[in-house]
């Protein structure tokens, strides 16, 4: 059901709209923490190994499902806040047609090419072969990963945060039973996890496609609308491209600093696997804020009402920073077990020292990153995407960089300090372009206003 989000109580408005894409993303990364999880308690450290090796190339091809996610996202939601219901449709029936055939291509090409690519991250001997079929399989599944993505974009966009949580929580669920079944009983070691996430993906991109086509076919249009437009997808492509390439070169940082991390051997890479799982599982879910403040902002954009999205970056950030608390509190008090958890009764201290020193130094900067996502949710939603991918970028450069500077000096806690600085830098630049904006718009909201009284 499409949800009007430029009428109503702002924190209402908000919460609502924010809470279901928070719990899909505490189901989704479930099944991501199931997967290492399962594989380090069956099948060992070199297993949960395996699958954080191959993690940050996973990440690239998700980049792009991320990006073109932002972009389908923004523009259908102008389109529906200035209520043109018949580009609502093409845009996203363009969006699906795009994103399969862009999906397929890249599946192709990442399987071929997956050998090469953990070779390139000199990922350690012993892991190497698992590392390269997780990646396959996983890769296999993308057409799949890509289609839910862009069909929950749609959803939310009409203001639906709520129907693809029920796909979402059934694939997770189902996820981690496939998960247990092939790797506890099967013996399929990390193959097994690999083909639980694949068909878990798969299931949640059909049922959310078949879905959106029939809540589609609910809104009201004057005549048919066209199946495709090359106009609408340059409009979703200007959005899409900086944001596929925002979330592509951060993982192609993240690709680096896994490198940096897989000379300091398999252990040190079991312990971060999992502590990364763990930080992931925080980013993602303040994301949600920063994606639902972006869909707010975009439809009150469409639909001239500026004076609210103020109100959506005050009452975003008050979300992250009480979800970045909780989360601060449970990694600083309880890294230890948490990691443990990653771990078989062989885990090694080397294993449970890397991860836990993750947790305590990225941690007490939740609410610094988080502030920062809802800062580019309104830059993204007024369509201020250069802005938006400097702060990122920032942070990004910041980190490779670090990285490569503070290992030699401290090891690999040197590695851990770059994500913190990195964050807090692009906070402060996300915050002031923020201002900037919000400044520029409200003069020329003033001006206009004056005008018109003339």
């Amino acid at each position: 059901m499409a949800n009007d989000l430029t009428k109503g109580s702002t924190s209402k408005v908000l919460l609502k709209f924010t809470l279901p894409l928070f719990i899909s993303v505490v189901f989704q990364q479930m099944y991501s923490i199931a997967d290492s999880m399962i594989a380090g308690k069956f099948a060992g450290e070199d297993a949960l190994a395996a699958v954080g090796a191959s993690y940050p190339i996973t990440n690239i091809f998700n980049a792009v499902a991320i990006g073109c996610n932002i972009g389908c996202s923004v523009v259908i939601s102008q389109f529906f806040g200035a209520r043109e219901f018949k580009k609502v449709k093409t845009a996203a029936s363009t969006s699906l047609i795009s994103g399969f055939v862009l999906s397929a291509v890249l599946a192709i090409v990442g399987i071929l090419i997956s050998p090469m690519l953990m070779e390139a991250i000199d990922t350690p001997t012993n892991i190497f072969k698992e590392s390269a079929l997780y990646l396959e399989i996983y890769i296999g599944g993308f057409v799949f990963l890509f289609i839910y993505n862009i069909a929950n974009s749609v959803f939310t966009s009409l203001g639906d945060s709520g129907t693809p949580l029920y796909f979402l929580i059934f694939s997770s669920v189902f996820n981690i039973v496939l998960d247990y079944i092939f790797v506890r009983f099967l013996g399929m070691g990390v193959a097994g996890v690999a083909w639980a996430t694949f068909i878990a993906q798969g299931v949640a991109g059909l049922l959310a496609l078949v879905t959106l086509l029939f809540n589609l076919k609910k809104l009201e249009t004057d005549g048919k609308a066209p199946l495709f437009s090359l106009e609408i997808l340059k409009k979703i492509a200007g959005v899409s491209i900086p944001s596929v390439l925002q979330q592509s070169f951060v993982s192609v940082g993240n690709v680096f600093i896994q490198r940096l991390i897989n000379g300091f051997g398999s252990s040190v890479i079991a312990g971060y696997s999992a502590a990364i799982k763990l930080n992931t599982f925080t980013i993602n879910a303040l994301c949600t804020f920063g994606n639902g403040v972006s869909g707010f902002t975009a439809q009150n954009v469409g639909a001239g009402k500026f004076s609210r999205i103020k109100d959506g970056m005050k009452y975003g950030s008050v979300m992250v920073i009480i979800t970045g608390c909780i989360f601060e509190a449970a990694y600083l008090l309880l890294n230890e077990p948490l990691i443990k958890a990653f771990m078989d009764s062989s885990g090694t201290l080397d294993a449970i020292t890397a991860g836990t020193a993750f947790l305590k130094t990225v941690a007490p900067f939740y609410c610094f990153i988080g502030v920062k996502l809802v800062g580019d949710g309104v830059l993204r939603g007024m369509g201020r995407m250069k802005l938006f991918m400097v702060a990122t970028f920032t942070d990004l450069v910041l980190r490779v960089v670090l990285a490569f500077v503070f290992s030699p000096l401290w090891g690999y806690s040197g590695i851990w300090w770059s994500w913190p600085i990195g964050w807090t830098v692009a906070t402060v630049l996300s915050l002031i372009f923020y201002f900037v904006v919000m400044k520029k718009h409200s003069k020329k909201h003033s001006s206009a206003q004056t005008d018109g009284a003339l």
